[in-house]
């Protein structure tokens, strides 16, 4: 019964010009194969560079919005950026990866502008309501950055929480929070 369901949400959806083409897995090969695929996207664009990835989470229906918004605000900093969005966005989880205009004449220019770049994808998450860091957390890469896209009210339970599990602050220090202070 699911199968026929999601035929019928599949084919509906390509009647009314939502989805372009889509591939449900028959069997345990073919599940495998599409995983291969999807995982090789990340490994294709380590051999892409240079590159800028994103990990961010949005709500489902504000996704093709956001790609169809996002998109051409980059190509106005950098003419012909490429924006790869993958992800399982049955939750709305999105890596949003940026590579260098094909040909690499414009390595240089997606350098030196990857800030710029990585602020209109975070505005445009904030502005759709979603967060900077999905799946894969802050790190050092975001953990500035959440001081700036995320409420105090979200701050002040993330200081909690790290509080609570690590009073003494021993697992991935200044990794998580943004201005952490260490103890001692």
């Amino acid at each position: 019964a699911l199968d026929e369901s999601l035929e019928a949400a599949i084919g509906e959806a390509v009647e009314r010009g939502l989805v372009a083409d889509a591939v449900v897995a028959g069997s345990p090969a073919q599940r495998a194969s599409l995983w291969l695929l999807r995982e090789g996207i990340s490994e294709a664009q380590r051999h892409a560079r240079p590159g800028l990835r994103h990990d961010v989470t949005l709500p489902i229906a504000d996704l093709a919005g956001f790609v169809e918004e996002v998109g051409p605000r980059l190509d106005v900093l950098v003419p012909g950026v490429r924006l790869v969005t993958f992800g399982h966005v049955g939750d709305g989880n999105l890596h949003v990866n940026l590579a260098a205009p094909a040909g690499g004449a414009a390595d240089d220019s997606f350098i030196r502008r990857s800030e710029e770049l990585t602020r209109v994808v975070y505005d445009a998450v904030a502005g759709r309501n979603g967060s900077i860091s999905a799946e894969h957390g802050l790190g050092t890469l975001r953990r500035d950055a959440a001081a700036s896209y995320k409420s105090d009210v979200e701050l002040d339970l993330m200081r909690a929480i790290k509080q609570a599990l690590d009073p003494a602050g021993l697992m991935n220090p200044g990794k998580v929070l943004p201005e952490e202070v260490l103890p001692g």
